[in-house]
């Protein structure tokens, strides 16, 4: 399905015909398919719906430059026309960005997130990276001395040197817009959320460190943080079925379901 919205046509699934809903919010350039087992699962209890954010799965990528503003914009739009509000909001990594802002920022009043993994802290340079960073800026400034011929190969050695591997395998449209999202911080909105937050953490997470899921449990106020040993930044792929446990318990907690009852184990 497809929901257009300004010049953007935001493809989106829906699984399952269950009365309450979960909307699934991916990381940066995952889609669909890795969360195809969690979402098999999920669809027996509620109504699945996930995203493809702009230039990632069948969503194309605008003509202009984006901000995670935009991308809270679009999907609080998406949300209200889908009739999502009472929605569970599971945000993954760059998901948990958007649903930060939503509820943080724009004060949407959402009333259950499931932040797992989630970006929004600006990271402090290790000294290293302060080191390349200056590196970087006194060559590009030494540019502008060598002959214009030669310019666009000293552009190029740069950037073979210095551009991170997420930022090099970006088309050139979506570079700035992944430079917006990755320099915004978004640590002031956290203690501003009133939804009530499940954070979900691999304790090995080298991409958004356990750092970063602590100081949203202490800054964040209503949340619980439940850290998973041993496991990276995508827990719901390296242990699907212990993260659908721990979010089914969660549902349960919340009075998620009209009513308890014992569930069937889904086929693995």
């Amino acid at each position: 399905m497809v929901y257009p919205y300004q010049d953007i046509s935001l493809f989106y699934e829906k699984y399952g015909d269950k009365e309450k809903s979960i909307v699934i919010l991916p990381g940066w350039g995952d889609t669909r398919p890795t969360f195809d087992l969690l979402i098999s699962w999920l669809s027996q209890e509620a109504s699945v719906y996930i995203v493809d954010f702009p230039g990632f799965g069948n969503t194309p990528f605008p003509n202009r430059t984006l901000t995670i503003y935009d991308y809270a914009d679009m999907i609080h739009s998406w949300v209200l026309d889908c009739h999502l509000e009472d929605a569970v909001f599971l945000g993954h990594s760059f998901g948990g960005r958007v649903l930060i802002l939503l509820n943080g920022y724009y004060h949407y009043p959402y009333q259950n997130f499931i932040l797992m993994d989630s970006a929004g802290i600006l990271p402090r340079k290790t000294f290293v990276q302060r080191i390349k960073s200056f590196g970087y800026h006194f060559l590009r400034k030494m540019r502008c001395l060598l002959p214009k011929k030669v310019r666009k190969k000293y552009d190029h050695f740069l950037f073979q040197k210095f551009a991170s591997s997420d930022y090099a395998a970006l088309p050139v449209s979506m570079r700035q817009t992944f430079q917006n999202i990755v320099r915004t911080d978004l640590s002031f909105y956290l203690q501003k959320m009133t939804a009530r937050v499940l954070l979900l953490w691999g304790e090995k997470d080298d991409a958004t460190p356990l750092a970063d899921g602590l100081r949203m449990r202490k800054e964040i106020p209503q949340s619980e943080l439940i850290i998973l040993e041993q496991l990276g930044h995508f827990p719901y792929l390296e242990k699907p079925w212990l993260v659908y446990q721990i979010l089914l318990a969660h549902l349960k907690e919340i009075g998620f379901f009209s009513e308890e009852k014992d569930k069937e184990s889904p086929s693995l």
